[in-house]
């Protein structure tokens, strides 16, 4: 099978073409770029030079996978917008996950200890979950680092400046990859299982609001 997998939920603008054959997640291609600001203007092009390298047309899909969050809503609905219209053209399923969870499969691949994944939620909280045995048991949630204790998890992952304000070992995986992000939904999508809707993880109101809200 093949599946196009894309994440805007960090400032990283994510998409990759990933094969899923029964074993695990086999990236073909990625595109990766850092720019909190260039989610629209980067999203489908990088998904048209990822098939385009993996030597595919988009009408080779069979299902598209991506973060549905916890992330920053202009950012966040990029990646969900396009995601949905490219799983529309198709005919495809569209499969949502957490964002934290793909950081969490990518970093259970390098350590499997008890992990705890931060990403940055702007006005100094973090967007946080915990993982043990590589399942999510809290989370996602949102905090300010000083609130949200380290234990008992014994590392962590997620948006290096972040990572570091705990005391844990970090592990190196700062933002979800195709892989991890099919990983995740690789269950469902070997299953034939019929995808519920997409749903964004705000987890709190958008920053940007209507003025007529502000005069409130």
């Amino acid at each position: 099978m093949l599946v196009l997998a894309v994440d805007t939920a960090t400032p990283a603008v994510t998409a990759g073409v990933v094969s899923l054959d029964g074993a695990a997640p086999r990236p073909l291609s990625s595109r990766i770029t850092v720019n909190a600001r260039a989610h629209a203007e980067v999203l489908t092009p990088h998904i048209l030079d990822c098939l385009a390298e993996a030597g595919h047309v988009p009408a080779d899909l069979d299902a598209v996978v991506v973060g549905c969050g916890p992330g920053p809503f202009t950012g966040l609905r990029v990646g969900m917008a396009t995601a949905a219209a490219f799983g529309d053209a198709l005919g495809v399923p569209v499969h949502g996950v957490c964002s934290l969870d793909a950081i969490a499969a990518d970093a259970a691949a390098i350590d499997g200890r008890d992990l705890l994944v931060v990403t940055d939620a702007r006005r100094r909280e973090v967007y946080w979950a915990r993982y043990s045995g590589g399942t999510r048991v809290a989370g996602p949630e949102v905090a300010k680092p000083a609130d949200l204790e380290p234990q008992p998890s014994v590392i962590v992952a997620g948006s290096a400046p972040h990572a570091e304000l705990f005391d844990l070992p970090v592990v190196a995986v700062q933002t979800p990859s195709p892989a991890g992000l099919v990983s995740v939904a690789a269950p469902a999508i070997v299953g034939g299982v019929v995808p519920e809707p997409l749903v964004p993880l705000y987890l709190r109101r958008p920053d940007a609001v209507e003025m007529a809200d502000r005069r409130r």
